[in-house]
């Protein structure tokens, strides 16, 4: 069941609620990114935690991890070894940890290492694409049909029909998809995106901004993301309650 379904099942079933705080949350993350998708799945179940009196609206901002690789992919275990300096085995250990915490975090990764890492940008224009076109819930969707792509089904994130495969799970048209991956649409905008962010010190993923003023970074653990949204709802009710006072 989807995030926002289940959400919004949960709102409806909830009695006695007199207001909700609209919390909009800015996810700077990686399609590539094991951490972006623990970090997502906790930030998930801290939203419904708090659906009782936070309304929370994701929207999925760019971040390339790994925008200099070549077309055609590197080799997964070669590249983090270069990148890191681990060992191949340190990084199989690794790798297992990581999938026992997306597990966890409701992503049933991979039993196998990704063979290859791909540039993403591509998967970035698109959710861009899902975003301007079609809202946030529709981005959302198309964001969970990716990371699915790229950490459990292992597939090459710049094969055309294998995103478009992703655009079609997530219930957006992928003929329009395939037009906007073979014409390049929306990298500006993109690119732009990402200046923006490189501009704010963001330089790691996932990084969580909060009504454009409170900044996570990592996967935090769910009760990290709760608390944060309950300072937001106590902020937002202390101010509800000043007094007016009127000016001459």
């Amino acid at each position: 069941m989807g995030f926002y379904l289940k959400l919004f099942l949960d709102f409806n079933s909830l009695d006695n609620i007199l207001m909700r705080v609209k919390i909009h949350v800015d996810f700077v993350s990686d399609v590539a990114c094991p951490w972006c998708a623990v970090g997502l799945g906790h930030l998930e179940q801290a939203a419904l935690n708090m659906a009782d009196q936070a309304e929370v609206e994701i929207f999925f901002r760019p971040f390339e991890l790994n925008p200099n690789v070549p077309r055609g992919g590197m080799n997964t275990i070669d590249h983090l070894t270069e990148k890191y300096g681990s060992s191949a085995h340190d990084i199989k250990i690794n790798q297992i940890k990581i999938r026992e915490h997306a597990r966890l975090a409701g992503f049933d990764f991979n039993d196998e290492i990704r063979p290859m890492i791909y540039n993403t940008f591509t998967c970035h224009r698109l959710l861009h694409w899902a975003l301007e076109e079609h809202g946030y819930v529709a981005q959302y969707r198309l964001k969970r049909e990716l990371l699915e792509t790229c950490f459990c089904r292992n597939e090459d994130l710049e094969d055309p029909y294998k995103l478009c495969a992703a655009v079609e799970r997530a219930d957006l048209d992928p003929l329009q998809a395939l037009e906007i991956i073979n014409s390049g649409q929306y990298g500006q905008e993109v690119r732009e995106m990402e200046e923006h962010y490189r501009h704010l010190n963001i330089n790691s993923v996932p990084s969580i901004i909060m009504n454009e003023k409170y900044l996570l970074q990592g996967a935090q653990p769910i009760e990290v993301f709760e608390n944060a949204f309950q300072e937001i709802v106590d902020e937002y009710l202390a101010q509800a309650d000043q007094p007016i006072i009127a000016k001459d």
